[in-house]
């Protein structure tokens, strides 16, 4: 039995019927609508999709790492072939991206090795944001490897970069005045803060946990915040974006949240379920963990939010 502040969906796919018949199947579909989880293959799925549709994509592709992802195996692959499935991917979601689209890649340190070079071709590359994880196995031989990555590409020049709405709030430790007002910085009921401009290094990220409402069994689940910074800097409202291995379904649920349009593509039934679940408690909920009234925070800065 799980504990009553253990949030986490993790029901299996016998107790799944509820959510999967919202699912659209592969075969059911010649061109894919938005809003929706699509089942089936990635690569054949996005030949369903309008060319030139999309604003932003977020891929979470696997890591080049042995992972089982619920019966759904990865192998671990050379550095070449590794190299050739990301260039494939990459080949097959470019033509739906529009002129103006953006594309942000997760990744770990060794897997950046190859996505890095391929994106590069492919796109114009603007960044690689770095984010601490927290979490993380301890190693006897080597440095606890903590940190991830996203990179950051576009297809052109011409892009969509939302500063203002992904400004940090961070409290401030040494308050400035001129003239007896506050100098950058504002008095709040919580205290001190300035809203900063973001960098490449994210340290604000709580990975999600058992007492999160956002928390799956899914190995490999990324941060409902972290998402957020990507979809709100680099899209619009009612913009669309596409996830082509989107898992438990984060990124179409935090597009649901912040106004967006979407489409998650997944092959596994059991985390289509679990996303279709999340996208249903978002019609009613639309938090997201460490963001609040269009303002990101640090990492434990607001008090009532023990979890953060």
């Amino acid at each position: 039995m799980k504990s009553q502040r253990n949030k986490t969906i993790d029901f299996p796919i016998e107790q799944a019927g509820e959510y999967l018949s919202g699912v659209i199947k592969q075969e059911d579909v010649v061109e894919i609508p938005c809003n929706c989880t699509v089942m089936g293959d990635a690569f054949s799925l996005l030949k369903k999709i309008k060319d030139k549709s999309v604003d932003l994509i977020i891929v979470d592709p696997p890591y080049n790492l042995d992972k089982d992802f619920h019966g759904n195996i990865f192998k671990k692959r050379g550095v070449e072939d590794y190299y050739e499935y990301t260039e494939s991917w990459i080949n097959a979601v470019k033509p739906k991206l529009k002129d103006t689209a953006s594309i942000y890649v997760c990744c770990d340190w060794k897997s950046a090795l190859a996505i890095g070079i391929v994106l590069d071709k492919h796109f114009k590359l603007r960044n690689r944001i770095t984010w601490q994880r927290e979490k993380g196995r301890g190693a006897k031989t080597n440095w606890k490897n903590s940190m991830e990555d996203v990179f950051f590409a576009t297809v052109s020049d011409k892009y969509t970069f939302n500063l203002d709405a992904v400004k940090q709030r961070k409290k401030v430790l040494a308050p400035y005045k001129v003239d007896g007002k506050p100098k950058d910085w504002e008095e709040t009921e919580q205290g001190k803060f300035r809203n900063t401009c973001p960098s490449n290094f994210w340290d604000d990220i709580a990975v999600p946990y058992w007492s999160m409402v956002e928390n799956t069994a899914h190995p490999t689940q990324k941060p409902e915040k972290l998402i957020a910074k990507l979809i709100l800097a680099s899209s619009n409202v009612g913009d669309l974006v596409l996830d082509p291995f989107a898992g438990s379904g984060t990124t179409g649920v935090v597009a649901k949240k912040l106004g967006r349009n979407y489409i998650n593509l997944e092959q596994n039934p059991l985390y289509c379920a679990w996303g279709e679940k999340r996208l249903k408690n978002a019609e009613t909920d639309k938090s997201i963990q460490g963001y609040e009234n269009g303002v990101f925070y640090e990492r434990n800065s607001r008090p009532q939010n023990k979890c953060e």
